[in-house]
């Protein structure tokens, strides 16, 4: 290694040694010790982002991000193999609790990868439902994300489904759920493109960019919003919270539920909506 290399590595040293050279008292200290390291250039904001992140998760609860009951995509035992593959390629999805009589009763999880086995056999007349299900786990809403995220890892187990107080289904979470709380949103083939403002997701989920003309927004969601102060819905987002929100701070908004899924420290980028059950609906209706 140079001279000139040494010396500019004491020198990163030498300052952050300086930083924490008054040790953090709590975890508001801290946060706001690494967000000073960030303005001297000491950390890069996706790293600062994932260890605020990962600081947020251990005070979250499995409730906090699982999708709702009456959001999940299900499949029925006694379905037929066209009518599961209809909802596989529909959803996007990759893994579906199988439900029998009704939704309290999860008989095991689908895997969309294990229907390629059976497509590809000569045991087709023969299917059935229950030969192809992995065993359901189950988690409590009150589960911390830290301790559900390591009991994946060494599981590898990448869905649980979440029961409350009363062991009645109220939801299901996934792996990609937690991690995207620490990461932010890992975007996949289904979901939004730079060229396009709304994508769909599951039921009435949606990736929308805060770029996204209002107008626009109004045609896709047969909705009513005023274009008088803003062109962007992430300009009504904006005031709808009063601040710039950080990633993961949501906010219910004209009939939707908001989650900011990318943003900075100026502006917001990405939004994850979910459409309020009885709104839909509604609107349904009047359609």
């Amino acid at each position: 290694m140079s001279n000139e290399s040494n010396k500019h590595t004491r020198s990163w040293m030498e300052r952050l040694a300086a930083l924490f050279s008054s040790e953090p008292k709590d975890r508001e200290s801290l946060i706001e010790l690494l967000r000073e390291s960030e303005n001297r250039n000491l950390l890069d904001h996706d790293a600062l982002a994932m260890i605020e992140g990962a600081l947020e998760v251990s005070d979250m609860q499995v409730r906090d991000i699982m999708v709702p009951r009456v959001q999940m995509v299900i499949i029925k035992y006694d379905s037929e193999p066209r009518d599961i593959l209809s909802v596989v390629v529909d959803s996007g999805h990759s893994r579906f609790p199988v439900i029998g009589d009704d939704t309290d009763e999860i008989m095991g999880i689908l895997l969309a990868k294990d229907l390629l086995y059976y497509y590809a056999s000569d045991q087709q007349e023969k299917f059935d439902i229950k030969d192809l299900m992995r065993p359901a786990v189950f988690v409590p809403e009150s589960k911390r994300l830290n301790v559900l995220l390591r009991e994946f890892r060494s599981s590898r187990n990448h869905m649980a489904v979440v029961v409350d107080e009363y062991s009645c289904i109220s939801g299901l979470v996934t792996i990609e759920d937690v991690i995207e709380e620490i990461i932010g949103d890992i975007e996949d083939e289904h979901d939004i493109e730079d060229e396009e403002h709304i994508t769909p997701y599951g039921r009435n989920r949606y990736t929308v960019s805060a770029l996204t003309p209002i107008d626009e927004f109004n045609d896709y969601f047969k909705t009513n919003l005023s274009d008088d102060e803003y062109d962007t819905i992430g300009g009504l987002i904006l005031k709808a919270f009063g601040h710039v929100p950080k990633r993961g701070e949501f906010i219910e908004f004209e009939g939707f539920n908001v989650k900011i899924l990318r943003a900075d420290k100026r502006r917001i980028y990405l939004l994850r909506m979910v459409r309020l059950e009885h709104q839909h609906t509604e609107m349904d209706t009047i359609d």
